[in-house]
């Protein structure tokens, strides 16, 4: 299909949804919401299509006044200019336009589970950890976004051995999912009474967060141990068998959740947290093949691949995926990790346009 047909294809589909919507007998409520999320999704396309058609009858119309030998010298300075300002103009509405026309992850709009872990390293990786987790809940607070702490397990000087968290608001899957993989620091430890730079590491998982309809999880699938829950060193914090393990046993997934003082409660995150997690490996047992070709570019997304590094002595951060280093190391563990994401979408957008060409 052209793209000029592909256009015409969308623009007639936005008038069609225009038209439901208008009519008196409306759709159903389920169906009048679908509708209506399809119609504000192609909304920004059909804008996009409408600025670029225009852009170019103004191109035509100005070369066709340029070849006019009729023209006066003043009204030909007037569009030349004007036929130079739109030449560099079109090109970018037309990648605008591309990159609204990509195939659209479903799971962006999504909320999502992240999980940290503190990895090698020992203590110093679960500050590390407890660092990165005040990281993203910054970054949650600029973009409007909600935090739900569903499961810590922290030691005893202020580190996170883990830390699995719901964050919820728009596009949070969209812009954290390229958060997934090992995250590694280079810094002196405050247990270091040398001064030698230490390098640790933590790894960060991020899942779109499933709906029961996504994911089918049958109690026979399910093995449901409980326990007493515990705080930093082991020490007890509940005197009932309220903690819960969840194993999934067709793919042997393990979560456990102790937060709450009800095992009811905790049964309940348990089991979103595990959701997410077969809606995530189905997601990417999906993608796989799409993944693999473009694993040189942004990454799979695999959690056992080294991603970012955060050294302290030099103030930088810097993403191996796409070679990009900030100098403002400071600033992005407090939140601002705007440049970062951006990147790494664009990086994304300019792939998947490569494949498409």
């Amino acid at each position: 299909m052209t793209l000029e047909r592909n256009l015409e294809r969308v623009v007639a589909r936005f008038a069609e949804l225009g038209d439901l919507l208008a009519r008196p007998d409306a759709p159903a409520a389920d169906e009048f919401a679908r509708l209506s999320k399809e119609y504000a999704d192609m909304a920004p396309v059909v804008e996009t299509i409408t600025e670029l058609r225009e852009a170019r009858r103004e191109a035509d119309d100005l070369t066709e006044l340029l070849a006019d030998p009729e023209t006066d010298a003043e009204m030909r300075e007037l569009a030349e200019a004007e036929l130079q300002a739109l030449k560099a103009r079109i090109p970018e509405v037309e990648h605008r336009l591309q990159v609204l026309l990509l195939p659209r992850d479903e799971a962006d709009e999504r909320n999502a589970i992240l999980e940290v872990r503190a990895g090698t390293g020992g203590e110093e990786a679960a500050l590390f950890a407890a660092g990165l987790l005040r990281m993203y809940q910054r970054y949650a607070e600029t973009r409007g976004w909600t935090v739900e702490l569903m499961n810590l397990n922290e030691t005893g000087i202020g580190g996170c051995k883990e830390a699995v968290a719901s964050v919820a608001g728009r596009g949070v899957f969209a812009r954290l999912k390229f958060e997934s993989g090992v995250h590694r620091v280079q810094r002196v430890p405050v247990t270091e009474s040398g001064g030698r730079i230490h390098t640790s590491a933590a790894t960060v998982a991020v899942m779109p967060e499933a709906e029961d309809v996504d994911v089918t999880v049958d109690e026979k699938d399910l093995r449901i141990d409980v326990f007493r829950s515990s705080g930093p060193g082991g020490q007890s914090v509940n005197t009932t068998d309220s903690a819960v393990r969840i194993t999934h046993l067709p793919t042997g997934i393990v979560v456990s959740q102790q937060d709450e003082k009800s095992q009811h409660k905790n049964k309940a995150k348990a089991l979103r947290v595990l959701r997410a997690r077969l809606y995530e490996r189905e997601r990417l047992m999906r993608d796989a093949e799409r993944a693999a070709a473009r694993k040189s570019q942004v990454g799979s997304g695999d959690r056992s691949e080294r991603i970012r590094t955060y050294n302290f002595p030099q103030g930088r951060v810097t993403d191996h995926r796409i070679n990009l280093t900030l100098h403002k190391l400071d600033r992005v563990m407090d939140g601002d990790l705007d440049d970062l994401v951006d990147a790494l979408i664009a990086d994304d957008e300019a792939s998947r346009l490569a494949e498409l060409a």
